[in-house]
């Protein structure tokens, strides 16, 4: 299941840390948000080390849809009635800026990453959702976003109505990192284990910084800070569709259900399926997919397919900023949504101005030290109310006995000695056993079948059939087992 992006290049070898190392500021994550806070800090010169547990852009930046837009689904309308035009001036302009700043960058330096501008279109097939559309180009209108609504795309089908934005962009993620980072001091396969003051402490040795950022996704710290009662996780699924026609611009459906296109070379990326992580046990996301591709492109092929993780914050604004109170020289860039190019960007900005005691006029807006009462305290309730359900949820067994029929390339969680553990058989018939209790904060995890892994319904954390961790919060493996 590996993205286009991973099959179309190739990332030179950085080497991992050795020893101890000081350094004015340190990066934990190089995904894009940390790479491009690095970069931006070696333009200031500002000395720096970024470390990565696994390969650049190897987490979640590999599995984008590498949208560039400062159209984040119906956001503009939202904004207005909850924080007022200043807010929504600032978040407008934020991401606005952000398209600049990629595109000054690429003709800088990373010209070979497939950088195209294009429009980006929300659709709707319902006419009943004409009103809200108009609305949505009414509020960008008003922030000083070229914007229109249309019925003229080039969809497969008919859409009610849409919103243009002009002047967007796409591109290939791993290109630009790949191309942006040939300068910066990187070490990869080093895993940052605990951050105590100053100090990285690693697998492989100490890091001391005077300024460290966490750009890792979602911050694997729990406290301070308490991003996990501040965001939960969601998943989505994603097709690429071989010999089909080049679309003018990117797509997003604001209907339920609502599907994600956008072109690369003569590629389709169909996208869709998005749920809250650790609640797929029907699966069929894929299935789904393939069968809207048939109706669409029946004479596509397909040549891949994979799925993304998202952090979804309290009132929609990503996390950008100082990482808590108690901590002036930790940083944090987490809470993208679904929009982590722009995020990315904006993070970059925002941290390195703050290191560099710049002055930025979009930090406010973006600090996590921020709470807004109105649009954020339902979805605390609601993301402390999951994390209570996932801590005592009671699991969907399946018997034991009945593991000799359990269907191979499928698993289930059994009861064994008054414990839940997961099981899954593999295409040989093996059984792999592993302990369903999340190593974060203890809720149970749930089989995600589209993807045979164990996947957290509280933080988002992920684990392969093996046990292996796949996504934070978490920070170790999952216990396994010999089934007998």
């Amino acid at each position: 299941m590996e993205s286009i992006w991973i099959k179309t290049s190739s990332q030179p070898d950085y080497g991992t840390l050795q020893g101890n190392y000081s350094t004015e500021a340190a990066v934990i994550g190089g995904g894009l948000a940390g790479i491009l806070t690095g970069y931006f800090l070696q333009q200031s010169n500002v000395k720096t080390i970024i470390i990565e547990a696994d390969e650049i852009g190897h987490g979640q930046t590999k599995n984008t849809t590498a949208k560039i837009t400062s159209q984040h689904n119906l956001i503009y309308n939202k904004l207005l009635e909850n924080f007022g035009k200043k807010k929504a001036e600032q978040y407008a302009m934020a991401n606005q800026q952000a398209i600049d700043q990629y595109r000054y960058i690429v003709s800088k330096e990373a010209g070979d990453c497939f950088f195209e501008e294009l429009p980006a279109y929300l659709y709707s097939t319902n006419h009943q959702d004409i009103p809200v559309l108009e609305k949505e180009v009414r509020a960008a209108e008003k922030l000083g976003i070229l914007s229109m609504f249309t019925k003229n795309t080039t969809l497969p089908f008919e859409v009610a109505g849409a919103v243009k934005f002009s002047n967007q962009a796409q591109f290939h993620p791993l290109r630009f990192l790949e191309a942006i980072s040939r300068n910066l001091t990187v070490f990869e396969h080093t895993r940052a284990e605990k951050v105590e003051g100053n100090r990285i402490l690693t697998d492989k040795g100490i890091i001391t910084a005077k300024h460290i950022i966490f750009a890792t996704h979602f911050p694997f710290i729990n406290a301070p800070g308490y991003y996990f009662a501040r965001m939960h996780q969601e998943r989505s699924y994603v097709l690429a569709v071989e010999g089909v026609p080049k679309l003018d611009g990117m797509y997003l459906g604001i209907e339920d259900k609502g599907l994600s296109f956008r072109s690369f070379n003569n590629v389709i990326l169909l996208g869709g399926g998005s749920h809250r992580t650790g609640e797929n046990s029907a699966g069929g996301k894929y299935k789904t997919l393939r069968e809207k591709a048939s109706e669409f492109y029946p004479k596509g092929i397909e040549i891949g397919h994979w799925s993304a993780q998202d952090c979804m914050t309290l009132d929609g604004i990503p996390y950008i900023g100082q990482f808590s109170r108690s901590t002036p020289n930790w940083y944090v860039a987490t809470g993208f949504g679904k929009w982590g190019m722009t995020g990315s960007m904006v993070s970059a900005m925002i941290i390195s101005d703050l290191i560099t005691e710049r002055e930025n006029s979009y930090s406010e807006l973006f600090s996590p030290l921020r709470f807004t009462p109105s649009s954020s305290v339902k979805n605390l309730t609601s993301n402390l109310g999951q994390a209570v359900k996932g801590i005592s949820r009671q699991a969907l067994l399946i018997s034991a006995t009945d593991l000799d029929d359990l269907p191979v390339g499928h698993g289930g969680i059994i009861k064994k000695e008054g414990e839940n553990i997961g099981v899954y058989k593999d295409e040989n018939g093996r059984i792999y056993s592993v302990s369903t209790k999340c190593p974060h904060l203890g809720c149970q995890l749930e089989w995600n079948p589209d993807e045979k892994s164990w996947d957290c319904p509280c933080h988002g954390s992920r684990f392969d059939y093996k046990g292996n961790i796949l996504d934070n919060p978490a920070q170790i493996n999952l216990e396994t087992s010999e089934h007998e």
